[in-house]
């Protein structure tokens, strides 16, 4: 039955596609292409069945927990636009979809949506998350876990005059022509209608009789929403699990680009769903301390994987995992090997099924073991990085994380030495941007290389990190490589230049003509206090109106910036170089040695004041690269400075707009076009009239950090990346936020 496809009825449409999509699977699951009697499947064993539901019945079946979501599907993702749309199209009785529950008990696989307490499942989602999310949080005023596993308030607003939905924003919850909340509609109807128009004559505006019963139908007809009916495709109980893995992936593929982890997480979630919860707690505690971890999963939890690099998702905890059990890198291969489908006949080997998934299953406890990830993080400390913002790549973290496991756990490597040798693998891979671009089949090659030194020991461990390392940074790297790849415009991005940091902190050097360690300077548990930031050593406006350069990629070349701290900042000013730094020596720069010292940490040519920017950057470019050179022998020999421990959970106190308060502040307006502030970057994104970023015309997002993380930039927040298009002028938001706050 391979290829099948069948051939939909004429009054089939796209609502229509799950049901069709089931069909399929089960024809190919059954070796039978036999006639249906309607739509219930009936001659297929009772494959499924169809069956009407309300809204509100729904609602009060989440709330009790007989209806629940597996650990099938993703958290909460829609934004709240789109909530407002469902209750839109069903208020004016369009179309919204089927849904599709397994009439399977959950056995304590599930999660209740929004918390609500279980009574025992008796139908899970399989299809219709969103849908069912969106409804249950906005008619019983309850908040979701979104896609970072933080609490998060769906809240739908109505106007009666104009029977229009949005999105609660500041002005609307003051407006009296307004319902702020329509969650209080389906209490009581009569009381919401009384409420409001209560608050609507207090305000002083007018009523008349007539109008009030109009608007008493209309608040009747918003509770009636509760009586749409929804279309329900039921899996039945003896349904196979692999054929409803089955159509979960067909279901959620449609339409939606699946990640290969994104299968293997619901393969694991069918078959081992203990395995996925444990998958899913380590990533959403990553985020979280344990007194909060506590709270959300209601029992004592002593340890999570939070510290102040990474966001684990359950993606990386897929890659690590299928590369400790099953040796693999390209996910791919390792959801087609649990999956032990011969591709010619389509038999499954079930024997093999099970060995692969028992590699997995022996390999979990490795992952996330407590220590293992502590003393990994220790690795990334050693290496001199002291946040999120110095890692450009999670890829290389992850598979930084792996070699880790594999030096520790195959190889018996001591952990004082393998701190050292993955603190100069990590640096390494992120200065050759190692795992960036084709990073499953670098891997592979890690993996297959170690896998022929198992014998070896820690010996063979040891000389394959110093081979590797030794074959790419080589003396020419230092010379000439380095050199190229700093000409860059985006300091967050580069990972030459996020080394260089590092590096100074290895040196143990002290930031731009103060003293301080810069260490200090990016300690992530220490308040976001004003005046410790990146300073053009040749200032903006100096090269604006004096130099005459408007192009932002020159004026902000990487290597010309330096760390120091906002009163350094501040007397620098807009000046020229040959006159604000000469003033500096004067003032702080009594002792010959340290000042010699800052001229070697920060890369400063001799007489660099007295150069011209282009002959400045050439010549910082190349002494950043010896500076990152002698700090990474300094790791080699085990004298990093940077070697001191930072606490491993941190909260990194923000400063930052989100993008409710930069659109409330009338600092950003539907319309505005936002662009990276790294010029380089071009991305089509747009503030829609919902308030919410619009990329390529297609995703929506209500935060500003959502969008950049769509692209795939963890390292630095949305309020950092973004830049807001004026004319031809690009003005970051933290500058945009900064006049504002200035001007008050």
């Amino acid at each position: 039955m391979v290829g099948l496809k069948l051939r939909d009825p004429p009054n089939w449409g796209k609502a229509d596609t799950g049901r069709r999509i089931l069909l399929e699977v089960a024809m190919v699951a059954t070796g039978s292409l036999q006639r249906t009697n309607g739509m219930d499947g009936s001659t297929m064993g009772a494959i499924f069945r169809t069956v009407a539901w309300q809204v509100g019945s729904l609602v009060a079946s989440v709330e009790s927990g007989s209806v629940q979501l597996p650990d099938l599907q993703r958290p909460f993702v829609w934004p709240t636009a789109k909530v407002r749309d469902l209750f839109d199209s069903m208020y004016r009785g369009y179309p919204v979809g089927e849904l599709m529950f397994w009439d399977v008990p959950a056995k304590g696989e599930a999660r209740a949506i929004g918390g609500a307490a279980a009574v025992g499942a008796a139908h899970q989602i399989v299809d219709g998350q969103q849908r069912l999310t969106s409804l249950f949080a906005a008619i019983k005023g309850r908040p979701v876990r979104d896609e970072n596993y933080r609490s998060k308030e769906i809240t739908i607003s109505f106007n009666p005059f104009t029977e229009k939905f949005e999105v609660r924003s500041p002005a609307i919850a003051k407006s009296a022509s307004w319902v702020e909340d329509i969650s209080t509609c389906f209490t009581s109807p009569l009381a919401a209608h009384r409420q409001f128009v209560r608050r609507y004559r207090t305000s002083g505006l007018d009523l008349a009789d007539e109008q009030d019963d109009a608007l008493a139908d209309i608040f009747v007809r918003l509770h009636a929403l509760q009586t749409y009916t929804f279309d329900v495709v039921h899996i039945q109980n003896e349904v196979d699990k692999r054929t409803v893995a089955d159509i979960f992936v067909r279901i959620n593929s449609e339409g939606v680009s699946l990640k290969a982890y994104d299968y293997i997480l619901t393969w694991l979630s069918v078959f081992w769903p203990e395995g996925r919860e444990a998958i899913e707690a380590f990533a959403r505690n990553s985020r979280i301390s344990p007194e909060r971890a506590s709270e959300i999963v209601g029992h004592r939890v002593d340890w999570t994987a939070k510290n102040p690099y990474i966001n684990v998702e359950t993606g990386h905890l897929v890659r690590a995992l299928v590369a400790i059990g099953q040796d693999r890198a390209k996910l791919t291969d390792a959801y087609a090997a649990l999956q032990a489908k011969n591709r010619v006949t389509g038999v499954v080997d079930s024997a093999r099924q099970e060995s692969e998934l028992k590699l997995l299953i022996d390999a979990l406890p490795t992952v996330t073991n407590p220590l293992h990830w502590t003393e990994f993080i220790r690795s990334l400390q050693v290496a001199g990085f002291r946040s999120r913002k110095g890692i450009t790549s999670t890829t290389n973290i992850v598979a930084s994380y792996v070699i880790f496991l594999l030096g520790r756990t195959r190889f018996g490597v001591e952990l004082p030495q393998l701190r050292v040798l993955i603190a100069r693998w990590i640096f390494m891979s992120q200065l050759t941007s190692r795992y960036t671009g084709s990073g499953e089949s670098q891997l592979q090659k890690d993996l297959d290389r170690l896998a022929e030194l198992k014998e070896a020991g820690a010996a063979g461990f040891k000389r394959f990190v110093d081979e590797t390392i030794a074959t790419h940074l080589t003396p020419d790297f230092w010379t000439y490589q380095m050199p190229q790849w700093l000409i860059s415009s985006s300091s967050a991005l580069s990972p030459q230049y996020q080394c260089y940091l590092a590096a100074l902190n290895v040196a143990g050097a002290d930031m731009f003509m103060l003293k301080m360690p810069v260490s200090e300077w990016m300690n992530p548990g220490l308040p976001a206090v004003k005046g410790l930031e990146g300073h053009h050593l040749f200032p903006r406006k100096y090269q604006e109106n004096v130099l005459g350069t408007t192009d932002i990629k020159r004026i902000n070349q990487v290597a010309n910036f330096a760390p120091t701290d906002w009163d350094t900042n501040i007397r620098i000013s807009d000046r020229p170089p040959a006159e604000y730094w000469p003033e500096l020596v004067a003032e702080r720069g009594g002792d010959p040695s340290w000042l010699a010292q800052q001229r070697y940490w920060h890369a400063l040519p001799d007489q660099w004041e007295s150069l011209t920017y282009d002959e400045f950057l050439t010549a910082r470019r190349k002494l950043i690269a010896e500076v990152t050179r002698d700090a990474f022998e300094k790791l080699g020999a085990g004298t990093s400075a940077a070697a001191s421990s930072l606490p491993l959970s941190v909260e990194t106190a923000e400063d930052e707009w989100s993008l409710v308060e930069l659109v409330s502040a009338g600092l950003l307006q539907p319309g505005h076009a936002l662009d990276p502030v790294d010029p380089a970057s071009v991305i089509d994104a747009v503030v829609t009239e919902d308030g919410t970023i619009l990329i390529d015309g297609v995703h929506e997002f209500d935060t500003l950090d959502e969008a950049t993380h769509y692209l795939g930039v963890t390292n630095v927040s949305g309020f950092e990346y973004w830049a807001l298009e004026v004319g031809e002028e690009l003005v970051p938001l933290v500058e945009l936020a900064q006049s504002v706050r200035r001007a008050a």
